[in-house]
């Protein structure tokens, strides 16, 4: 029933929004688990439904979320036909964490934490040492990598353990400080093609006893944002990588167990008013915030010193019927950046913290003219984006 035109708006109540499942069906929740079943000291088997191996793949689908399989046989027939093995035959998906986007998501698949620990909470977000936005993809400014992210990885402790251990990914990646806080451990292996990157994929898996090897194609992602995902360039890319994911399962070594994931799903936006949100031409959401960090769809709003109330009241009042709008304090005891925030991340997260509820976006056409024009976004707690596949096969 529509609202009378004379009754003030309801916002969204924040028990309403999804949260990720951290501690038993999380991306944060599946090298542990793998660690644990091959024996690596520190680690227990969180996500009950996974059987041990003694060789554990996990290939990574930058962009690909459980929606998108689920909407797609025609293109990813093979992937589509995986969809009964999802975690572990239940046919259920993981969720990512929040924000949904990759640089939070690699750090909880590499670390094993949830975002409220390893530190890297969104796109963007701020440094408390320096009050800066720290892009936490491309790493700028710099800021010292262990110190952002001081956990071990969990492939260095198993490579520690005596698994053999490798990642194989495009050569660009290799020095990245993302890839060093979030992915670094035993042996990197770049190579261009996808096709060479699964072939390898299956012989360093076969070339141990105990072997973990993780594997990762991001241009399913990379057309989303430019074209959308209900354009022709994104299903080609799709179809592509469906041949690339039946390239490696049909390679796996004996004794292995090959998981098929991503770190978030992607929406298509249109470009319209109502759908885009301008907060650089917006007098009124922009009023006593110093800061606009994480992206269209998860943002940290960092308020001028005093005026974290006042933002949270208009922010709420203007958006509230669109987004799940939460003050900092709020949105950590909702359990979005997982169970425990560590001190040196609580700076990191916006006084305000907006996930949005409907297709749209809250963009920055002058501070971010790049991502506002993208056609593809995500990053919040809507099923399209949280929800990841765990796709399976064994040998």
């Amino acid at each position: 029933m529509a609202q009378p035109a004379w009754q003030e708006p309801v916002p969204l109540a924040l028990d309403t929004a999804p949260v990720p499942e951290y501690g038993g069906g999380a991306l944060a929740d599946l090298l542990p688990t793998l660690a644990a079943g091959q024996g690596v000291p520190g680690f227990e088997a969180v996500i009950p439904e996974l059987t041990p191996a003694d060789r554990n793949c996990v290939f990574l689908i930058d962009g690909l979320g459980w929606e998108q399989i689920r909407a797609h046989p025609d293109e990813a027939p093979f992937l589509h036909s995986l969809l009964p093995t999802s975690r572990g035959g239940t046919g259920r998906p993981l969720t990512a964490g929040f924000p949904s986007t990759t640089a939070t998501s690699l750090a909880s698949v590499g670390t094993g934490r949830p975002p409220g620990e390893h530190g890297l909470p969104g796109y963007t977000a701020r440094n408390p040492e320096t009050g800066a936005l720290m892009n936490q993809l491309r790493w700028n400014p710099w800021t010292e990598p262990r110190v952002w992210q001081p956990y071990p990885t969990v492939f260095q402790l198993a490579h520690e353990a005596g698994v053999r251990t490798a990642q194989v990914s495009a050569p660009a990646f290799e020095q990245t400080p993302l890839t060093k806080v979030a992915l670094s451990g035993g042996s990197f292996l770049g190579r261009l093609s996808g096709e060479e990157r699964m072939d390898l994929a299956a012989e360093r898996l076969a070339a141990g006893d105990r072997s973990l090897v993780y594997t990762y194609y991001s241009e399913v992602d990379g057309k989303g944002h430019r074209f959308g995902v209900d354009s022709d360039a994104w299903r080609g890319q799709l179809m592509y990588v469906d041949g690339l994911a039946r390239r490696l399962a049909e390679q796996l070594p004996p004794r292995s167990a090959l998981y098929i994931t991503a770190d978030h799903g992607m929406i298509d936006i249109p470009f319209d008013e109502r759908s885009r949100i301008d907060f650089d031409e917006d007098w009124e959401l922009s009023a006593g915030v110093a800061l606009l960090g994480g992206e269209g769809r998860a943002r940290h709003v960092y308020a001028v010193p005093g005026a974290e109330a006042d933002v949270l009241a208009v922010w709420r009042e203007v958006l509230g019927e669109q987004f799940w709008v939460a003050g900092h304090d709020e949105a950590v005891a909702a359990g979005w950046f997982g169970p425990r925030l560590d001190a040196r991340v609580r700076g990191r997260i916006g006084d305000v913290v907006a996930a949005a509820h409907d297709d749209v976006v809250i963009t920055a056409s002058v501070n971010e003219p790049h991502e506002s024009a993208m056609v593809g976004m995500h990053g919040s707690l809507t099923p399209v984006e949280l929800l990841v596949p765990l796709l399976e096969v064994r040998s």
